[in-house]
C-alpha cells in the first residue's frame, strides 16, 4: 500500500464518526438537485399548459432552502474533522522533532511552510473523497432519469462531460508539476525570510542589507512567475469545465428542438436536462481532482515523514482535543519516583562511545571534560533528544524503551546550554502552559528572586526577542527556574552557571542542591567541589569517576583539566533593562 493511501486511511479512521457523518451530511447536498430538477420539469410543463403551479414553486424553493441549509451544516461540521486532521499531522511531526526522534532537514522558515502547505495538501486530498459518494449517486440516478426521457439527448449530454473528465486527467498532470514548483519556490521564500530574521545582526554588521533584499526579490520573482502559471492552468481548466456545460446545454437545445416540434420533448424535459447538465460534471471533476492530488499528496506525505523519526507515521492517531478550554499541561503521574537512574553502554552518533552512568536519588552528579568530549551529547542521549546507536537506560531497574517520551517533565526537566526564551512575559516564559502554584518556589531556588524584585513589572516584564532584555546570567537562571517549575525528580542542566558572577553562582548552587536530584554539565571549580560524583569524559569515553579529590589523585585527564586553571569569573551582572 502506498504511503499516501495509508495516510489517507489513517486520517479517515482517527475520527471515523466525524468523517462518516460529514460524508452523510454532504450526500443531501449532491442528491437534492435530483428532486429540484424533477420539480422544475413539472413547473415548466404546468406553465406551458397555462397553469400557475404555486405549490410546485413552493416545493422547489423548499428543496433549495434545505440544500443551502444542509451545505452550511456540512461545512460547519466538516471543519471539525478537517482542522483536527491537520492538527494531528502537525502535532505528530512537532512531537517527533521535539523529543529528538525526528529532525528538520530544512531551514526553520521552510519547515514552517511544510507544516502549513504539505499538511493542507494531505488533508485536502483525503477531504476530496467526501463528496465522491454523493456525486456518484447523483450521476447514476440522473442518467437513469434522463435516459428514460430521451436516450439520444442523454448520450449527447454525457459525451462532453466524459471529454472534460479526460481533459482534466491530462491537464492535472501539468497542474501538478506547476503546483509542486510553486510550492517549492514559496517554501524557499519562507526559508529565506526565516534566515534573515534569525541573522539580522550578522547582516547589519556585514553591510549586506542590499544583497539580502536582492536575493529576496529574486526568490519572489521566481515564486510569482510559478504561482501565476499555476493559477492560470487551474483557471483554464475551470473555464474549460464551464464551457463544457454550456456546450452540453447548446447541444441539448439543438437536438431537442425537432423533438419539441413533434411533441416528443416538452419544455419541462428541456428544463430537466439543463438543470442536470452542470451537476453531471461533478463526478468527473471529483475523480479528476482525487487523481490529480494523489501524487501531490504523496510528495507531501514523504516530506512530513522525513521530519519524523525512523518508523514513525505522521498520520498515527495520537488524539486531538476538540474543546476550546483544556486543562493546563501536566507531567506524568509520579507513580514511580526516581530511586536510581542507570545508563549502560550509551553510544550516540556524535562522538559518544559506551558510556555507563548511575545516578541515585538526591545525589549531585557533574559531567565534565574538554570541549568536544561529548558532555552535551551524553545529556541529550540520556533524555532521548539524541538517537542512540547502542545502550540501555534503566529507571528504577526498569528498561526505558522510549527515552524521548519517558524522560519528560514530571520525571525529568532540562535546562539547555543556550537559554531559549520567547518574546513574552517572564511568567509566560516560566510556565509555558503549566499551572503557577510552584512558580514562587522555582524563582527562589534559581536565585532569581532578587532580580525579579528589582523589575517594576515583576513577572509581567516582557523579556524581548530571545530574552534580549535580560543579561546572560539572568536568562540562564530563568531557564533553570522554568525547569524547576516542573518539580522534576531529576533536574538536568547544561553549564547553567557559565555567565554568573561568583556570588550569584554560590547562591544558586546552595539553594538548588538538595531540592532535587541533579545531573549537571560544568567545568566550574565550585560546582565540581560540591558534586557527590564527577564523571570525566575524554573524546566520548569515561576517563574517570569519583569525587573531585579522588579524581585529582587517580585521573590524568582531570589533573590536566584542573591544571589549565579555573575560568575567569564574569563581572557582576547588570540589572534587567525593565
Amino acid at each position: 500500500m502506498k504511503p499516501v493511501t495509508r495516510a489517507a486511511i489513517a486520517l479517515a479512521r482517527f475520527d471515523l464518526r466525524r468523517y462518516l457523518v460529514g460524508g452523510l451530511l454532504w450526500l443531501p447536498v449532491s442528491v437534492l438537485p435530483l428532486g429540484g430538477g424533477l420539480i422544475l420539469q413539472q413547473v415548466f410543463d404546468h406553465l406551458a399548459a397555462h397553469r400557475v403551479p404555486l405549490l410546485l414553486c413552493a416545493a422547489f424553493v423548499g428543496v433549495e432552502l434545505v440544500r443551502g441549509l444542509t451545505t452550511v451544516v456540512a461545512w460547519t461540521y466538516g471543519d471539525y474533522w478537517w482542522s483536527a486532521a491537520a492538527t494531528l499531522l502537525r502535532a505528530n511531526v512537532l512531537r517527533s522533532v521535539l523529543i529528538g526522534r525526528g529532525r528538520v532537514p530544512y531551514s526553520s522558515g521552510e519547515a514552517l511552510a511544510r507544516l502549513r502547505d504539505d499538511v493542507s495538501e494531505v488533508v485536502g486530498f483525503v477531504d476530496e473523497s467526501v463528496p465522491l459518494a454523493g456525486a456518484a449517486l447523483f450521476s447514476t440516478a440522473a442518467l437513469a432519469v434522463l435516459a428514460s426521457v430521451d436516450p439520444v439527448v442523454t448520450l449527447v449530454l454525457v459525451l462532453p462531460t466524459i471529454a472534460i473528465g479526460v481533459l482534466s486527467r491530462l491537464v492535472n498532470r501539468l497542474i501538478g508539476r506547476l503546483h509542486r514548483r510553486a510550492g517549492a519556490l514559496g517554501a524557499a521564500v519562507a526559508g529565506h525570510l526565516g534566515e534573515v530574521f534569525g541573522g539580522i545582526l550578522t547582516i547589519k554588521t556585514a553591510g549586506a542589507e542590499e544583497a539580502v533584499l536582492e536575493r529576496l526579490r529574486r526568490h519572489n520573482r521566481l515564486r510569482r512567475d510559478a504561482a501565476v502559471k499555476d493559477r492560470l492552468a487551474t483557471d483554464l481548466l475551470g473555464a474549460a469545465t464551464g464551457a463544457t456545460v454550456e456546450i452540453s446545454i447548446g447541444l441539448v437545445l439543438l437536438l431537442s428542438a425537432p423533438a419539441m416540434r413533434r411533441g416528443d420533448f416538452t419544455v419541462g424535459d428541456l428544463a430537466l436536462f439543463t438543470s442536470y447538465a452542470g451537476w453531471l460534471t461533478a463526478l468527473p471533476r471529483t475523480v479528476g481532482a482525487i487523481l490529480a492530488r494523489m501524487p501531490q499528496a504523496g510528495v507531501s506525505v514523504e516530506r512530513l515523514t522525513r521530519m519524523t523519526g525512523p518508523g514513525e507515521d505522521p498520520a498515527r492517531d495520537t488524539g486531538v482535543w476538540f474543546h476550546r478550554e483544556y486543562p493546563a499541561a501536566a507531567g506524568p503521574a509520579h507513580g514511580d519516583p526516581l530511586e536510581v537512574l542507570q545508563a549502560r553502554g550509551l553510544t550516540a552518533g556524535h562522538g559518544l562511545h559506551g558510556v555507563d552512568l548511575e545516578i541515585r536519588r538526591g545525589s549531585f552528579t557533574v559531567v565534565t571534560g574538554a570541549v568536544g568530549a561529548g558532555k552535551t551529547t551524553l545529556l541529550r542521549a540520556l533524555l532521548g533528544l539524541e538517537p542512540l546507536v547502542a545502550g540501555t537506560i534503566l529507571w528504577n531497574g526498569g528498561r526505558v524503551a522510549d527515552p524521548g517520551g519517558f524522560m519528560v517533565p514530571g520525571r525529568v526537566a532540562y535546562a539547555g546550554q543556550v537559554p531559549r526564551l520567547f518574546s513574552a512575559t517572564l511568567r509566560e516564559n516560566l510556565l509555558l502552559g503549566r499551572s503557577g502554584d510552584r512558580l514562587e518556589r522555582a524563582v527562589g531556588l534559581a536565585a532569581f528572586d532578587l532580580d525579579l524584585a528589582g523589575m517594576p513589572e515583576g513577572l509581567d516584564t516582557v523579556v524581548g526577542p530571545r530574552g534580549a532584555r535580560l543579561s546572560g546570567g539572568q536568562a540562564q537562571r530563568v531557564a533553570a527556574a522554568r525547569a524547576l517549575v516542573r518539580s522534576p525528580d531529576l533536574l538536568v542542566v547544561d553549564d547553567v552557571s557559565s555567565a554568573l558572577d561568583v556570588e550569584t553562582e554560590r547562591r544558586l548552587w546552595e539553594r538548588i542542591t538538595g531540592a532535587c536530584t541533579l545531573l549537571v554539565v560544568s567545568h566550574r571549580p565550585s560546582v565540581l567541589a560540591r558534586a557527590d560524583q564527577v564523571v570525566v569524559l575524554d573524546r566520548g569515553r569515561v576517563a574517570g569517576r569519583g569525587t573531585l579529590d579522588e579524581l585529582l589523585e587517580t585521573c590524568p585527564e582531570m589533573r590536566r583539566l584542573w591544571s589549565l586553571g579555573p575560568p575567569v569569573a564574569p563581572a557582576p551582572e547588570r540589572p534587567a533593562d525593565a
